[in-house]
């Protein structure tokens, strides 16, 4: 083990992802999540490996999956192992659900999300003690510690949940026959052996769940790092749901230096005219974790290409 800093600890060798979903090509704040964690990764000699997340096929576009890979490929990002797709892991999947039940760690849960908002909006673990037998759609819920796991992240800090979200039961398994994030991503995970994760702070509240399933499952927990998320001109974050413009590959250049600058980076202002690949090595050598910010906004940088067509992002 390599400490990097009193609250970083870097496993080796380091073994890092970016795992995007097919919801949309990839905008802004997609782009800063990729290289944040793609520097962190070739910063400390490791692997960086890219997993498309495509295991909710309702809210996939269509053509999204070669888009990403096209886009990530003319920024000049190249991975290390062979692309795994989630769609294809489905067996996998299946074995870990039933190693769960085995653990008597799941049940079946029938509460509508209905009935959910009427509770205040958070699941008060109506289903774990009834002991039902239907045919009724149910999810399937994995039962929380009594105890949840703290968590304090590099650069968030200390993750704050109320009682009731901390001991929440969660859903692994979805009524509509759908394999849910929190199973699969501590899966794959787990298979890849995947040991340092950077990541969008979107996903800060997913990570006591997740350290949960580590701990059912045996496996050791990657250490996690969650950049902030980007902001719009509006204060808004870049989403798919926000509209958030696509980017662009004949923009590479400047979007890796913005990218950089947003990460606190501080690039040097002759890498304005550098190519993708040499913006991406200075990044390399110079990539200091301890700068990231705790917030990103765009509010004194626009996107160059805001007054393009706007295509949906995740």
């Amino acid at each position: 083990m390599q400490p990097q800093s009193p609250t970083r600890t870097i496993t080796e060798p380091y073994r890092g992802r970016f795992a995007p979903s097919p919801t949309g090509p990839l905008h802004f704040g997609s782009l800063i999540a990729a290289l944040a964690s793609y520097l962190d990764a070739k910063a400390n000699n490791g692997n960086w490996l890219l997993r498309i997340e495509d295991l909710d096929p309702p809210r996939e576009q269509p053509g999204a999956t070669n888009k990403i890979i096209k886009t990530l490929e003319s920024f000049g990002f190249q991975w290390d192992e062979a692309i795994v797709y989630q769609s294809q892991r489905h067996q996998r999947y299946h074995e870990i659900l039933n190693e769960l039940a085995a653990q008597n760690a799941t049940y079946a849960c029938y509460c509508s999300r209905k009935s959910i908002r009427e509770m205040g909006g958070i699941y008060l673990n109506h289903c774990r003690a009834i002991n039902k037998i239907s045919n009724q759609p149910h999810a399937i819920r994995l039962k929380q510690s009594s105890t949840p796991l703290p968590f304090e992240d590099p650069v968030q800090g200390k993750l704050e949940q109320s009682d009731q979200q901390a001991l929440e039961d969660f859903v692994v398994f979805r009524k509509d026959d759908l394999f849910a994030y929190q199973l699969a991503v501590v899966v794959d995970d787990i298979d890849q052996r995947i040991n340092c994760i950077v990541r969008g702070a979107d996903l800060l509240d997913s990570t006591p769940k997740q350290l949960r399933l580590y701990q059912l499952l045996n496996a050791t927990a990657p250490s996690y790092l969650h950049i902030p998320l980007v902001l719009d001109s509006s204060g808004s974050k870049l989403s798919k749901q926000n509209y958030a413009p696509a980017i662009k590959p004949r923009d590479a250049s400047n979007n890796l230096y913005r990218a950089l600058q947003l990460l606190g980076q501080n690039p040097e202002s002759q890498l304005q005219s550098a190519t993708c690949e040499e913006i991406l090595a200075w990044g390399v050598n110079h990539w200091q974790w301890e700068r990231i910010p705790k917030t990103m906004n765009l509010k004194n940088q626009p996107l160059g290409n805001e007054g393009e067509n706007h295509e949906a992002e995740d």
